[in-house]
């Protein structure tokens, strides 16, 4: 039978099925970060249990770690007592674990695919939505709810239902300044935030073939924010040749034995998906949100839908949104005033994501009255910035550099939006008050984030790109 690179991953981790019920999944890794772990390890406590296999269980803080000062005690008490607790679970547990000030520590979505923990064929889980970034290296990886890590902790496996697949294609290349987050924005205004609900999505065609493999991170990252259930890309020679090498990627003939069977990882010709949708990328412009959530997305220099163009039974939602962010239906986005720029998250804060703002802000100014956060995913993003000699290029362009975090993607750090400012953000939600309460945010890619920063509003970056992008 033909099977979908999905079920291939899938079938082969299968333990058992329950009769009209759910699969017992075997689990190959399992991230903890401190924000839904405390309950589930309070969980084995209770009941006088172990982790089961501490040895694929890697953990860090991420969410309420400080961008500043990260050698010092985190001032917001509640953030510390969730370090510290995760720090002492770790401990106790024996898991392996990166904590505050670790040349490893960073953004756990981040983490992960950069040192080789996340590979091909694997079937992962975290108790977090964006987990469906580590799809893009060619594996199954979603997010699970707190009761659910306590279960993989204590057995390496998860009940979970099987979802159905769905294949969105991309004809043709993508044109000059529209990115990865471009198209994943672009994906989700089509499908709406729910048009993926129940689906598990491969994504194919040329345009996905020729990102690399942060792009494809990036792409997996907001599989969710479609409703989907998770993301992948079939891994290939950009997948190898980005694995190969990396601290914990197999070595010697272990390689070699790992590679011929990753070769094998793909949809079958003929194979069967419950849903298939295409898209053409020549139609894909950079793309920016009006609204409060990633579906409100359109090409920088379109206008805002007209109240008229929405489904009736839309309508209120849309209207509230709209009031909430201060915007108008039929207004242009691009030439607003914005106040806050956010470069990193799960979604845009490796070293390609910085390599692309850097070059492009090379030789200008940031704007005087813009408010920049860049934020590396990881402290091995921030080493590459420093050896590739980037940090030179954004300081002098008038920009600093903060410490590795979540940061400014929520409000559960120091780096909070202003009520009633906006935020041009390159992370992966635009809910009300996501980055902080009243604050106002803007979902888009690196490139738009630099243009925004040294011009003070939003501007096409095609405008102003340099040649040799």
């Amino acid at each position: 039978m033909k099977k979908t690179l999905f079920e291939k991953i899938w079938d082969k981790h299968v333990v058992t099925t329950v009769e009209d019920g759910p699969t017992q999944l075997y689990v190959d890794r399992l991230y903890c970060h401190e924000v839904t772990t405390p309950q589930a390890f309070d969980g084995l406590r209770k009941r006088g249990l172990k982790v089961f296999r501490p040895q694929q269980v890697t953990g860090m803080p991420d969410h309420n770690v400080p961008t500043l000062n990260q050698d010092q005690p985190i001032a917001d008490p509640v953030s510390r007592k969730q370090v510290e607790t995760l720090d002492k679970n770790a401990k106790e547990f024996g898991i392996q674990y990166f904590p505050i000030g670790h040349p490893k520590n960073g953004v756990i979505h981040v983490v992960g695919p950069e040192n080789g923990l996340s590979l091909p064929g694997m079937t992962m889980v975290c108790g977090d939505s964006h987990t469906s970034t580590h799809g893009a290296v060619g594996a199954v990886a979603f997010g699970i709810g707190t009761s659910e890590v306590e279960m993989v902790l204590a057995t390496q496996c998860v009940f979970q239902s099987r979802p159905k697949t769905m294949r969105i294609t991309v004809k043709g290349q993508l044109k000059t300044g529209v990115t990865a987050k471009d198209l994943a924005l672009y994906i989700i205004s089509k499908m709406t935030t729910g048009g993926a609900t129940g689906y598990f999505v491969e994504y194919a065609g040329e345009a996905v073939e020729k990102l690399s493999m942060e792009g494809r991170l990036t792409l997996c990252n907001l599989s969710i924010e479609m409703g989907a259930r998770g993301g992948m890309v079939a891994p290939d020679d950009i997948t190898f040749e980005y694995v190969k090498g990396l601290e914990y990627a197999p070595k010697g003939a272990e390689w070699d034995k790992a590679l011929t069977y990753w070769k094998t990882l793909k949809t079958d010709k003929d194979a069967k998906f419950d849903k298939e949708i295409v898209f053409d990328a020549a139609g894909i412009e950079p793309m920016v949100t009006y609204g409060t959530n990633p579906g409100m997305g359109m090409g920088i220099n379109d206008a805002i839908p007209t109240l008229e163009s929405i489904d009736e039974a839309s309508r209120a939602s849309f209207a509230k949104s709209l009031e909430y962010m201060g915007f108008k239906p039929g207004e242009k986005m691009a030439g607003k005033p914005i106040d806050y720029v956010f470069l990193g998250s799960c979604t845009n804060g490796r070293i390609e994501d910085f390599r692309a703002f850097a070059n492009f802000v090379k030789g200008k100014k940031k704007a005087g009255n813009v408010v920049v956060w860049l934020v590396p995913g990881s402290w091995k993003v921030d080493k590459q910035i420093r050896e590739e000699g980037l940090d030179t290029i954004l300081i002098e362009a008038g920009f600093e550099i903060r410490q590795p975090s979540c940061s400014a993607c929520l409000a559960m750090n120091e780096d909070k939006v202003p009520a009633g400012k906006y935020a041009v953000s390159t992370s992966n939600r635009n809910f009300e008050g996501r980055q902080g309460p009243g604050a106002r945010t803007i979902l888009a890619s690196p490139l738009v984030a630099a243009a925004a920063a040294i011009s003070g509003k939003i501007t096409d970056p095609r405008a102003i790109l340099p040649k040799e992008s």
